[in-house]
């Protein structure tokens, strides 16, 4: 796996290659600013890139954009001190796939598993503040959404793929992605990533 870090702090970026090559990873690329990231993610096969959000004279939201620009297929988690509402809501409106608090760098390593195995994941904090931001919870009902559904979708904020999902509630794999399907049409949401935040912002309480 070849990861690229995005961050202005020296330090940081020689504590995160440390731990990230502690953990087995192949290559860990390093870059300061939005152009280093640009030059070294088209030069190189780069899995995932894990950067801050505040960068000396750039936002790292805006960078992590026109990475996925260039490949919308770009694994982005974002690595911060930052858990403000707004900075969360572009992150995900974008389509990064992790927000991390740079508190809970122990847990690093399984995040990347997580985004890497095709889920989003976000910080424990950043989960209560998205909650607490939607002080009045919705029933499924006003999001037309079964009880069938509603299981889906808590399985797929818990982090589960396809497989585990049918699993779990014994049906088929092809069941499942049809039952994801309807949702991001029903819900008008652009992937499941989005669903995962719809879930915490409404129906975590259901």
């Amino acid at each position: 796996m070849n990861i690229l870090l995005v961050d202005d702090d020296a330090l940081v970026l020689k504590s995160l290659q440390m731990i990230l090559k502690a953990e087995g990873i192949d290559e860990v690329y390093a870059s300061k600013n939005g152009a280093e990231a640009f030059d070294i993610y088209q030069k190189h096969k780069i899995d995932l890139v894990l950067q801050d959000i505040r960068l000396k004279d750039e936002n790292g939201i805006d960078i992590a954009a026109k990475l996925l620009e260039l490949d919308s297929d770009a694994k982005i988690i974002l690595l911060t001190t930052f858990k403000d509402e707004e900075y969360i809501n572009k992150a995900i409106k974008i389509g990064v796939k992790g927000y991390i608090l740079k508190d809970n760098v122990d847990s690093l390593f399984q995040s990347i598993q997580t985004v890497m195995a095709g889920n989003m994941v976000l910080d424990s904090e950043v989960i209560k503040d998205i909650k607490l931001s939607n002080q009045v919870k919705k029933s499924i009902e006003d999001f037309d959404v079964t009880e069938r559904e509603l299981d889906i979708i808590k399985l797929l904020a818990e982090g589960m793929n396809n497989k585990e999902i049918s699993q779990t509630l014994f049906l088929s794999e092809g069941t499942v992605r049809n039952y994801i399907s309807n949702l991001l049409d029903k819900l008008d949401l652009r992937d499941r990533s989005q669903i995962v935040v719809f879930y915490y912002k409404n129906l975590h309480n259901e």
